[in-house]
């Protein structure tokens, strides 16, 4: 269990996603930007400071070539039971969240998304590459391949060098 999936996709770009409405996003629209790509919950332990912290980067660095993208998900103790609209809505009003919200996923499992597969077969957890929790986070370089995998404690600030980094690159 946990074992990292092998995927055919070499870049982030290859996908579709459906944004909160249930219409399809090219990932491809992000070409030449680095990402940073969340699983969302809004009744964790961790939302606060997550969603806090994200939108402060995102203001920070939205005009220097960075999108946020969040997947809610609610595989972690039913964490996020909302519908998408509410979800977006939570996101938007409380968090003052402007980067994309996309519709819930699954990121671990059989029916996990094709995105998420990608991501963890990219980047494996410590053990294995099941995601453990929410607001696990992966970044993302302008050319869609992973640089790195950080755990849910691991706070978005306190990535911001790497996010300045990958920007310089």
């Amino acid at each position: 269990m946990g074992a990292a999936e092998s995927v055919p996709e070499t870049s982030i770009h290859e996908f579709t996603v459906k944004d909160c409405s249930g219409k399809e996003v090219s990932l491809e629209t992000y070409k030449g930007k680095v990402l940073l790509v969340v699983n969302v919950a809004s009744k964790c332990g961790f939302t606060e400071t997550n969603y806090t912290q994200l939108t402060e980067l995102y203001q920070k660095y939205k005009d220097k070539d960075f999108e946020i993208l969040a997947f809610p998900c609610n595989q972690f103790l039913r964490q996020e039971p909302g519908s998408n609209q509410q979800i977006k809505d939570f996101a938007c009003t409380r968090f003052k969240a402007d980067y994309p919200v996309f519709q819930k996923v699954r990121v671990n499992g059989p029916d996990a998304a094709p995105v998420y597969k990608f991501l963890k077969a990219s980047k494996p957890g410590l053990f294995g590459s099941r995601i453990k929790w929410n607001f696990t986070k992966f970044l993302v370089d302008k050319n869609g391949k992973v640089i790195d995998r950080y755990g849910t404690a691991t706070t978005p600030l306190s990535i911001e060098k790497d996010i300045q980094k990958a920007l310089e690159d």
